[in-house]
C-alpha cells in the first residue's frame, strides 16, 4: 500500500520541510532557536532524497543537496530514515559531532513542538490560536505531500499523468492557501496563494479542514453541504483527490 521510497520524500520535504513554517509562525519555536549559531543539517538517503535544513536568525529553510552542511545524517535505506520518523531508528551523524547538542536538544524539541500541532490533542484544538497555527501547518504539509505523492508513488504517478499543466489553489476562506503546479504532469508546491488557478478547492474553515485532514468528516458529504466549495477544471480536481486520498495513507 505504501512505497518507503516515496514516504521517505514526503518525510523529508513535506514533514520536515513544516519546519519552515513553524519557525516563522511559532514564537515558541522561534525561541528555541534564539543565540543558537547557524546551522545546517543535512540528511541524505540512499535511493531516495537528499537535502539540508538550514536554521538561522530563528528561522528554518530547506535546501537542495547536501554539500553544505554542518551535521550529516546518511541512511542506508529509505526504510532507515522512516524509522528515524517513526521513532524506531536512532541516527548516527556521519559529520558534525562537536555539533551534536544542537542535534539531541534543540532539533529534538524543534521536532517535538511540531509533532504537537500536527498531531494535536483535541482540547488543544479548542483553543481558536493553535487552531489556526495546527491548521496552517497542516495544509502546508499536505499539499507538499501531494507534490511528492504525484512524483514518486505508482498509483499517484497515474493521476499525475492525467492533469494538464497549471496551478491548482487550495484554500481555506479566509485564512492559508497552498499552490499546487502541474508542469509535464510533475507537481510541485508553493506554499502561498495561486497567482492564476485553473482549479480550486477552498475549506469553509480552519476547523473543517483540520477534521477533513484527520479523517474526521467525509469529503464527498463536504462537498455536497457546500462546506467545500470547488470550481474550474474538475479534472484536475478529481485526479487531485485521488491523490489526496494517498496522502492519508502516507500521513497515517
Amino acid at each position: 500500500m505504501i512505497d518507503q521510497t516515496t514516504l521517505a520524500y514526503v518525510n523529508l520535504y513535506a514533514v520536515l520541510g513544516a519546519l519552515a513554517d513553524l519557525t516563522s509562525l511559532d514564537p515558541r519555536a522561534q525561541a528555541l532557536l534564539k543565540g543558537k549559531k547557524p546551522t545546517r543539517l543535512g540528511i541524505a538517503v540512499k535511493g531516495g532524497p537528499a537535502a539540508t535544513l538550514v536554521f538561522e536568525e530563528q528561522r528554518c529553510r530547506l535546501e537542495e543537496g547536501v554539500g553544505q552542511c554542518h551535521i550529516k545524517l546518511a541512511f542506508s535505506s529509505p526504510q532507515r530514515f522512516n524509522g528515524m520518523i517513526a521513532g524506531t531508528v536512532t541516527p548516527i551523524p556521519r559529520k558534525g559531532w562537536t555539533r551534536i547538542f544542537f542535534l539531541t536538544r534543540t532539533f529534538t524539541r524543534l521536532t517535538d513542538r511540531l509533532t504537537q500541532l500536527l498531531r494535536a490533542k483535541p482540547e488543544d484544538l479548542e483553543d481558536p490560536d493553535f487552531l489556526a497555527l495546527s491548521t496552517h501547518l497542516m495544509l502546508g504539509v499536505v499539499g507538499e505531500a501531494v507534490a511528492q505523492i504525484a512524483n514518486h508513488d505508482p498509483i499517484g504517478m497515474f493521476s499525475a499523468s492525467n492533469i494538464v499543466d497549471g496551478q491548482i489553489a487550495l484554500a481555506i476562506h479566509d485564512g492559508p492557501a497552498v499552490t499546487v503546479e502541474c508542469r509535464d504532469h510533475r507537481l510541485t508546491c508553493r506554499k502561498e496563494p495561486a497567482e492564476t488557478p485553473r482549479a480550486v478547492m477552498e475549506f469553509e474553515s480552519c476547523r473543517l479542514a483540520h477534521q477533513l485532514f484527520d479523517g474526521q468528516v467525509n469529503a464527498v458529504a463536504c462537498i455536497g453541504s457546500a462546506q467545500i466549495r470547488m470550481r474550474g477544471m474538475i479534472s484536475m480536481l478529481d485526479n487531485l483527490n485521488r491523490i489526496l486520498d494517498r496522502v492519508g495513507l502516507y500521513l497515517a
